[in-house]
């Protein structure tokens, strides 16, 4: 996951901009209450770590990567920050009164390893949930860019293509917990016009960003203006709407 590895500062240009939209949404989905334990999995630069504080949770929190985990830790100082990865969590098991994942279950290297983890962490009776993007119809800054993309590429990779990025596979994916479900949560962002939001795609943050860099210089301009075109936005501020996919069950 190469891409996650740039500075944290580019990636809340680009998908980080809805996280602290869709953070309310599964601390929602996932019951918790002000006082609880909660472990923050793959927490990147910190959105659902934030909000979690805010809810008035005790926070821990991991990311594999350091730069985002370092800025989690900056931004939230009464959180428990480390490096690491979902599919070995450095915690003791039943730690934790809920374990949450926020837009990571979709890049782990082995989910189903990574969610019997949040499950081992989490004391029985309490709460696993994670949240996805709807990569295939409902994430309109995804879905467009790699429709713009094809254009250019036709092969080009397209994140609806992961596993674990539908109802269905979730689903399955958390078919151990108790009360399984999925719903969905639809989100905004705000752009202060086109530029503001290209210009973090040149960083290579994200699947997105690292196909931005990795054609020529011709082909990004078609890219981009293709990108543009199909968004139907100008240099004037916008908004975009994103749909995910919300799952959470109750560990037995």
């Amino acid at each position: 996951m190469g891409f996650f590895t740039t500075a944290a500062g580019n990636y809340d240009r680009h998908i980080g901009r809805y996280g602290p939209a869709l953070a309310p949404e599964l601390i929602a989905a996932a019951a918790i209450r002000p006082g609880d334990h909660v472990l923050d999995v793959g927490c990147g630069p910190g959105a659902l770590t934030a909000a979690l504080l805010r809810h008035g949770a005790r926070v821990s929190a991991i990311d594999p990567s350091e730069p985002f985990a370092t800025a989690c830790a900056e931004r939230n100082p009464d959180a428990d920050v480390q490096v690491g990865a979902a599919e070995a969590l450095p915690f003791a098991a039943a730690t934790f009164d809920a374990a949450l994942a926020q837009l990571v279950l979709n890049f782990m290297a082995d989910a189903e390893a990574g969610v019997r983890e949040l499950a081992r962490v989490t004391k029985p009776g309490g709460t696993v949930a994670a949240a996805v993007w709807d990569y295939g119809d409902g994430m309109t800054i995804l879905r467009t860019f790699w429709d713009a993309a094809k254009t250019i590429d036709p092969e080009a990779g397209d994140e609806s293509q992961m596993r674990y990025c539908t109802p269905d596979t979730l689903g399955a994916l958390w078919s151990a917990f108790d009360d399984a479900r999925v719903t969905e949560a639809v989100v905004r962002a705000s752009y202060d016009g086109f530029e503001d939001l290209w210009a973090p795609l040149e960083s290579g943050v994200a699947p997105s960003g690292a196909f931005t860099v990795s054609v020529s210089p011709e082909r990004r301009a078609q890219l981009k203006r293709e990108f543009r075109s199909r968004l139907g936005v100008t240099d004037d501020p916008f908004e975009l709407t994103a749909r995910a996919w919300v799952v959470s069950g109750r560990r037995p």
